[in-house]
């Protein structure tokens, strides 16, 4: 029927080919493939931003780098940390973060209850309201607290003070006055996104809860200690932990007050002390040593607060 030089055609290869990419479509599709695929782009984006860099940062501490030579030191620029420039850096850290935690969560839990409750109008509007700064440029807040708390007698905290019969303060020349400025501008910046988590938390507790607490006679005090806390207490051990991190890892708002330099380094904190060595004094090594301190520290806090938390303890338990 068929001439010699006359190919058959192989009616079966399209479907070879479908079965194929259904064999595909079903192996991306199962179980144990697609949560390596959703998590891949975090394994990528961690590998690259962050594990690389820290591996680099920790081989950096151990180096000499100068332009155009590295040569390796071993211990020197970690015995060199240890001096009184560090010590006030890592004080300054140690007290704002010590401060910042107090007021970010104190605070944020309080403003959260009111707005959860049925006291306060235009609650859409007020959450929006305490938002907002956590939006502005660090840049322009800095700025406008610069001008707000300057020397001048006509500034106007000098003017607020003085309506009390204060004398003007030097705002920025001041060790306690420099510490408040930055714990003052990171409540300002952070107390809305914690007002959220903790609006959050509340949305979870059942008013069922509070009606039977309600029936038992319990007051305000006693609702909030044996109802409100214990459903908080997942965030609240989340809030205080990254609180810690930022605190320990305080850098702008140092640096908008003083523009990096503030008199008797009564602005250093720890990030200002690796940017002063590592990039102002081109002292590498040395910054990388200062990173992998400052990385070790916010580590051994933040785990003896989640174990004294019982953060890692079982639900069952």
């Amino acid at each position: 029927m068929f001439g010699p030089n006359v190919k058959k055609t192989d009616n079966h290869a399209p479907l070879v080919e479908t079965n194929k990419g259904n064999s595909v479509l079903r192996f991306l599709n199962s179980k144990k493939v697609v949560p390596y695929i959703f998590v891949f782009p975090f394994i990528v984006s961690f590998t690259i931003l962050t594990l690389y860099p820290t591996i680099q940062a920790i081989m950096m501490s151990f180096q000499r780098i100068l332009p155009g030579q590295v040569e390796f030191i071993g211990l020197q620029n970690y015995q060199r940390i240890f001096n009184q420039t560090f010590y006030k850096a890592l004080t300054n850290s140690t007290i704002y973060m010590l401060l910042t935690v107090l007021i970010l969560i104190t605070v944020p839990i309080i403003l959260a209850i009111l707005l959860d409750s049925r006291l306060v109008k235009f609650k859409t509007f007020f959450r929006s309201a305490l938002f907002i700064p956590a939006l502005t440029s660090i840049v322009v807040a800095g700025v406008i607290f610069r001008l707000t708390f300057s020397e001048s007698d006509l500034a106007i905290a000098n003017q607020f003070i003085g309506f009390f019969g204060f004398e003007p303060v030097r705002w920025q020349y001041t060790a306690w006055s420099g510490m408040f400025l930055m714990v003052m501008m990171a409540s300002w910046r952070w107390m809305g996104v914690n007002v959220l988590y903790f609006l959050a938390g509340l949305q979870n507790i059942p008013k069922e809860l509070y009606e039977a607490a309600d029936i038992d006679g319990a007051n305000i005090i006693q609702k909030f200690r044996h109802v409100t806390l214990p459903f908080l207490k997942p965030i609240i051990v989340f809030v205080t932990t990254i609180s810690i991190i930022g605190g320990f890892r305080v850098f702008e708002e140092s640096y908008v007050i003083w523009q990096g330099n503030s008199p008797g380094n009564i602005g250093l904190t720890l990030v200002g002390l690796l940017y002063q060595q590592g990039i102002q004094q081109n002292d590498m090594g040395f910054g990388a040593a200062i990173g992998v301190v400052l990385l070790l520290l916010i580590f051994v806090v933040s785990m003896l607060y989640l174990v004294l938390t019982g953060a890692f303890k079982r639900g069952d338990e």
